[in-house]
């Protein structure tokens, strides 16, 4: 159960960056990666409803993830995190993004989307490897 909550609470700590980095302009992404999954898959949904599915997606997929993670290994480090979430950022760059027709990785629109999703992913990795290591240490985790 601990690698949901934190699954999708490290899941909310990319997100950040990545929809400042939209917000702002810098994001090499045409849009993030969940809207456009959403825009993609189902076409033409209102913005609202777009918004809130792929957030919720996001979440869900984040949680599932965490869940996984906490049950693959007995006890969980911040390395361990790092290296799952790099697995995860291999999968969406070689299934998801060309899905999307932005190539592997995204390399059809440009490179730097390999180099802004490995860093998101790794914001992640690193904050359940964290927050799974800190529940087990202190009883919260599996033993």
């Amino acid at each position: 159960m601990a690698g949901i909550g934190w699954g999708a609470l490290a899941t909310v700590a990319m997100s950040v960056p990545m929809l400042a980095a939209t917000a702002t302009g810098i994001s090499p992404m045409p849009k993030p990666v969940p809207m456009a999954l959403v825009s993609h898959g189902l076409g033409a949904v209102p913005e609202p409803g777009a918004v809130a599915l792929a957030a919720t997606a996001h979440l869900a997929y984040g949680a599932a993830a965490g869940a996984l993670l906490a049950g693959l290994f007995r006890r969980v480090t911040v390395l361990i995190g790092v290296a799952y979430a790099t697995v995860l950022w291999a999968l969406m760059g070689l299934v998801w993004l060309p899905y999307l027709g932005w190539g592997p990785f995204g390399t059809a629109e440009t490179p730097k989307i390999a180099i802004a999703t490995l860093v998101l992913h790794v914001v992640y990795g690193a904050t359940l490897g964290l927050l799974l290591d800190r529940s087990q240490s202190d009883g919260g985790g599996r033993r």
